[in-house]
């Protein structure tokens, strides 16, 4: 295995936090707004998170969703890379099984050469769309096939990142490039160094996986929060020391929002809380404003949804944030925390980030 430090993987808590904090971004899209508008959003999240303390800043995969515009992790993850420094930046995660493992590992290398030791490659094996949009994605529609290979797949792909197929294997004499083949290469100077992988999941599929394995692990709470801590407690049981890891590290995707004002917030989540009942009801679009959620005529069914959705949500001052993060922290036994605030409009989702880093007394340079 070409060289990972696990001090790429674990984070540093700042200011008054107790496990690192850092961003998820889904790139959202509000009605009224254009994708160019969110993408420029998420380079204005990401200079503030770097700029006050936030360790890493992800982003994920999704597809055929016109409110989510991060269809292209690795396309965006250049393009922040080109306007940050220091943060870390990554895959939160690349759905393996919609890409060849090959062409995975070009794009992270490039990454990795873009940006020496800022990146990270997390993976998960959920199409991120539906199962139409997964089938013209892979050019099968025996999806389950895709799923149930993911462990295959993953070893694919970290043969081709370490370049280390052994003699006689097909893929023995294929490399992917940037990688480790360009250091052995006459007169080759290129750094050993090459992405951590991490394994996402939203059920225990993928916590006994990266346990066994040894691998930093990355659960969604944000949207499978009854499944949180019976996973979190598989990854931790399955865990075997590795020359990744000696010890298991955790984060959990947190979906919150702060606001100067506590109502505000509430109205804020509310137009991301109706932007699921209409991806859940296979009606995607774009995020909804506040007024328009305020005004939507939800169904019964539809309001114990969105109650049950928002319940998951921390949201409202600063304070009141800041205390539900540190109880979820606590409950979890979570390593780290990486928030996605799912709102209409980009302003609301930079303040809020804001205010989180001053409820933590985040560092301001």
């Amino acid at each position: 295995m070409d060289e990972i430090r696990g001090d790429e993987i674990r984070g540093k808590a700042e200011g008054t936090a107790t496990v690192p904090l850092s961003v998820l971004d889904l790139v959202t899209v509000g009605q009224g707004r254009t994708a160019s508008q969110a993408l420029r959003t998420s380079v204005d999240i990401a200079r503030l998170a770097e700029r006050r303390g936030f360790h890493r800043y992800w982003v994920a995969e999704h597809h055929s969703m016109p409110g989510v515009a991060s269809s292209s992790p690795a396309v965006i993850l250049a393009h922040l890379a080109a306007h940050t420094e220091r943060i870390r930046l990554g895959s939160g995660g690349v759905m393996l099984p919609n890409h060849a493992p090959l062409v995975i590992a070009e794009q992270f290398g490039t990454l990795e050469a873009m940006a020496p030791g800022r990146i990270d490659l997390g993976l998960g094996r959920a199409p991120g769309t539906d199962g139409a949009t997964a089938a013209a994605l892979r050019r099968s529609d025996r999806l389950n096939e895709g799923a149930d290979d993911f462990p295959q797949q993953l070893a694919e792909l970290t043969r081709f990142l370490d370049d280390d197929f052994p003699d006689g294997h097909p893929y023995a004499r294929i490399h992917a490039v940037p990688g480790p083949v360009q250091a052995t290469a006459e007169g080759g100077v290129q750094s050993p160094a090459r992405p951590p992988l991490w394994l996402l999941g939203s059920s225990g599929f993928s916590a006994r996986l990266a346990g066994v394995l040894g691998l930093p692990f990355a659960f969604a709470h944000h949207f499978s929060a009854q499944n949180t801590i019976p996973a979190l407690d598989l990854y931790r049981e399955s865990f075997r020391p590795s020359a990744v890891l000696d010890a298991p590290y955790a984060l959990i995707g947190v979906a919150a929002l702060a606001d100067d004002d506590e109502r505000e917030a509430r109205r804020q989540v509310l137009s991301g809380a109706l932007s699921m009942v209409r991806l859940r009801t296979g009606r995607p679009g774009l995020v909804p404003t506040p007024e328009e959620a305020e005004a939507y005529a939800f169904s019964p069914m539809e309001r114990e949804f969105v109650d049950g959705w928002l319940t998951n949500i921390v949201h409202g001052t600063a304070d009141e944030v800041r205390t539900g993060l540190d109880d979820l922290a606590k409950r979890t036994g979570a390593d780290e925390l990486m928030i996605t605030a799912n709102a209409h409009g980009g302003e609301a989702r930079l303040r809020s980030y804001e205010l989180i880093a001053d409820a933590y007394g985040l560092p301001t340079a």
